[in-house]
């Protein structure tokens, strides 16, 4: 009989990094429900596996996503694109995602996958690396912490999404109470 959780991975296991490839929509899919059920927000996770094809592996896509991996199991990913400042006049990157499975967390992963993205960063002589976290989640917290990262706690992140959103596209540009 198998274990109900995977078992831990040994420390001296080496992880191994690539850009997800067509055929990982499934899996980029997996990470992205078992993140929102973390957060707290499985309900909210809508996207298809379809949709995770159209959007990674398309003719120029605008999201992009890297994979961990131990002794050929995933383990782990970001899901990132770019973004632009305007104060530093430079593009940046958004880390939409980062997770690691729990049995895989401890062994640097997330912060090796977290440091390709701040090597992107310096090779392509981009501005910032940038990335919300929810108040309540004081692992990844203290796990920013540590990398020296700065809360803009003075900025407020802010959404429009269904019906509020087409409310908004709907109605008349430039009419005195818009």
């Amino acid at each position: 009989m198998r274990p109900p959780f995977p078992e831990p991975i040994p420390s001296r296991a080496t992880p191994t990094f690539r850009p997800a490839a067509p055929g990982d929509e499934t899996l980029v899919l997996a990470f992205i429900g078992e993140l929102a059920a973390y957060e707290r927000l499985a309900h909210a996770a809508v996207a298809t596996a379809f949709d995770i094809e159209a959007a990674l592996f398309c003719d120029h896509p605008k999201v992009f996503c890297d994979l961990a991996e131990v002794e050929g199991e995933a383990v782990g990913f970001t899901l990132w694109f770019y973004n632009f400042s305007t104060f530093v006049g430079r593009h940046g990157l958004y880390l939409e995602d980062l997770y690691v499975r729990p049995h895989a967390r401890g062994l640097g992963i997330g912060r090796a996958l977290f440091t390709r993205l701040a090597q992107r960063c310096v090779d392509e002589n981009l501005g910032r690396l940038e990335w919300s976290v929810l108040d309540w989640n004081a692992p990844a917290i203290a796990f920013y912490d540590r990398l020296r990262s700065v809360s803009l706690d003075d900025w407020r992140t802010r959404r429009l999404d269904g019906a509020a959103l087409r409310t908004v596209a709907d109605s008349q540009l430039g009419s005195p109470s818009s």
